[in-house]
């Protein structure tokens, strides 16, 4: 045999290997081929001849992660055993993969929460099992330590998370930036500042202040225990700051009611050129909505256009509640229209749109389309079409309604339910009828539920059943401010003056102030805000002129001023004099003699608008031709011509 050529050995040394079981695992699994490389791996233990033993320990933490990330919880076990007979448990990184298996996958022994309705029993198993593997780790890093803090801290377990970290400090492993964006969320849900404030002092003092995720948890953690000023300090602070920073802190100012912090995080936002996300509409539309200023609506929704999002059909639902909180309904429903599959969402904020704005008929067609269209009404949907039959005063429609949620669709009436039920028979003059049921209630009636009735009793002037009602209420709630300004309301309204004042002395000792009426009005972007007999505004004089004017328009066409409101004993002169003083009509007089003719005018009030100031729009709407829009405590008020879309009844 001749021998082979120096060349030719040569060349062959220098042929690459073919890779290990170990490298082509761990490289498929790097890939997100995590089928692929189970299979790799059950082929490799499959074998002959069998791969060397390091194979093993090198691709075992590959296959425990792919196992991880399918749900393959059964072949986890197997893999454990393996792990202990090869000693690959040993090395940290294999047992730390395990130990994340175990806190990922609720043990498959455990069982199903479907069957026993226990799944708190099967996360103390899934515990217990991941403690297990945890206390049996020869060595332990800090990724192991916050692989089961971490745990905890997502699943409830709140005094265990915090007792492993008092244990990993004991235990000689500094607590890192992970740790602490694990348990930050902890002190957020359970609304403990004062520990979560300790844990940002130990980040600042460990370096640990500038980190994003650190920095995150501290802000939705100041935000969610109601201290958003520490939560701009902290974003403030912070050297770098991406779109997921900024968008959690304007979260955070906009669940806080802090609207104008929200708007002015928004504006920083595109000063630092960080584009908008969805998620940035869905939490500054409805703060608008809730401040009623249409013009910053109108900017978004141009926001939402020109981000291309407006075929979102959660900023499209926000769009639509903006709108109609604005007073915009018209709007509001073009969106809607516009919508080629609405979702539960969409139709019910539409459906309570129409229910607070009117026509309310329109609502329960609504309700009819959206059931003809396989859509599935919940709860919050029943609330809208029953908050809709109270303001058109259907009491049959309105038990219908009430009746279906259990006996069509399965949904157990809450107390709110009873509460838009309670309220229907009260409006309608119902009295005694409301009375019964709320005193049948499955549910234990809250003051709210009474108080429902007790503004009905005063409407209808039943001072007698007002007592009886007010009793209830201030069983439940002594210092239920608005229940004594009712009941005193309507000993008012009945001639008891010697009541009225009695309970009045009687708040007084108790410290109690009533809340005063206030209206407001944006007039150029700017909001003017209206008390009774305020002289304060610039304009008052204008304002006045400009009321008296009208009064004597009023008189010609039969306006007579209605005093059933005020609530003092005094002379019939000097209850018109009153009258003339209240915000609403300061507010509205200041719209109009303040904006070019033709200009809608929207008013807000804190509180439900008096018959009078109604009488009073309805005219004013007819003598100077313009729509005008008042938002009160109840609903929207739509005057044009001489009419309001309530009907006279709110």
């Amino acid at each position: 045999m001749q021998p082979r050529p120096l060349a030719a050995v040569a060349v062959d040394a220098s042929a690459p290997f073919p890779p290990s079981w170990a490298h082509r695992i761990r490289s498929a699994a790097s890939q997100g081929h995590f089928f692929h490389a189970i299979a790799l791996f059950l082929q490799m233990r499959a074998s002959t001849p069998a791969p060397p033993r390091s194979s093993v320990p090198a691709s075992l933490p590959a296959a425990l992660k792919c196992c991880t990330v399918l749900g393959l919880r059964a072949l986890g076990a197997p893999l454990h055993a393996l792990a202990l007979r090869s000693g690959a448990f040993a090395d940290c990184f294999t047992a730390n993969a395990l130990l994340n298996l175990y806190c990922k996958l609720p043990p498959s022994s455990c069982p199903s929460p479907e069957m026993h309705g226990a799944a708190g029993e099967s996360e103390a198993a899934a515990l217990q099992s991941a403690r297990k593997v945890f206390d049996e780790m020869p060595e332990k890093d800090a990724v192991s330590w916050n692989t089961l803090v971490l745990w905890c801290a997502e699943n409830g377990r709140h005094q265990e998370a915090l007792g492993l970290i008092r244990e990993m400090w004991g235990d000689g492993c500094k607590p890192d930036s992970f740790t602490l964006s694990s348990v930050l969320p902890i002190f957020a849900e359970c609304s403990d500042v004062r520990r979560g404030m300790e844990v940002h002092g130990f980040a600042t003092r460990n370096g640990f202040a500038d980190d994003v995720f650190v920095g995150s948890g501290l802000i939705n953690m100041y935000a969610n225990c109601t201290r958003t000023d520490y939560s701009v300090k902290v974003f403030d602070n912070l050297p770098g700051r991406d779109a997921v920073l900024w968008n959690s802190m304007l979260a955070g100012c906009a669940q806080n009611g802090s609207a104008e912090e929200a708007l002015e995080i928004f504006r920083r936002m595109l000063h630092s050129r960080i584009r908008p996300m969805p998620v940035t509409f869905s939490s500054l539309i409805p703060v608008c909505g809730n401040l009623a200023s249409l013009h910053l609506g109108k900017q978004l929704h141009a926001y939402v256009i020109f981000g291309g999002f407006d075929g979102n059909v959660f900023i499209t639902s926000s769009l639509i509640d903006m709108y109609c909180k604005c007073g915009d309904v018209s709007i509001a429903r073009h969106i809607f229209d516009r919508i080629q599959s609405p979702d539960i969402v969409s139709w019910t904020v539409m459906i309570m749109g129409h229910a607070l704005h009117g026509p309310t008929r329109e609502a329960l067609v609504l309700f009819d389309r959206m059931e003809l269209g396989n859509v599935k009404p919940n709860d919050i949907t029943f609330l809208a079409v029953l908050t809709a039959c109270s303001h058109a005063g259907l009491v049959d429609k309105g038990w219908k309604y009430f009746n279906s949620m259990s006996d069509h669709y399965g949904i157990v009436p809450s107390l709110e339910h009873h509460a838009a039920l309670a309220d229907i028979l009260g409006r309608a003059g119902k009295l005694e009828e409301a009375y019964n049921f709320i005193s049948k209630m499955q549910i234990k009636p809250t003051a709210s539920v009474w108080s429902t009735l007790l503004r009905a009793c005063k409407v209808h002037k039943n001072t007698v059943l007002a007592e009886e009602v007010a009793k209830r209420i201030f069983e439940l709630e002594p210092r239920s401010m608005g229940s004594h300004v009712i009941l005193s309301n309507a000993y008012s309204s009945s001639g008891r003056w010697n009541e009225a004042a009695h309970l009045r002395k009687s708040m007084r000792k108790k410290g109690m102030k009533k809340e005063p009426a206030c209206s407001w009005i944006e007039v150029k972007n700017k909001r003017h805000v209206f008390v009774a007999h305020d002289k304060s505004h610039p304009w008052y004089e204008r304002i006045i002129g400009a009321l008296n004017v009208f009064s004597e328009q009023m008189a010609r066409q039969g306006y007579v001023p209605n005093t059933e409101d005020v609530f003092q004993d005094i002379e019939e002169e000097q209850k018109s004099h009153v009258l003339c003083g209240h915000s609403e009509k300061l507010a509205m007089v200041f719209g109009i003699i303040s904006t070019p003719p033709g200009t809608t005018i929207r008013v807000m009030k804190n509180l439900r608008v008096c018959v009078d100031c109604h009488a009073v729009t309805k005219f004013i709407s007819k003598i100077v031709g313009r729509e005008i829009v008042m938002r009160d405590a109840n609903r929207f008020h739509h005057f044009k011509d001489g009419n309001c879309s309530c009907g006279d009844f709110w």
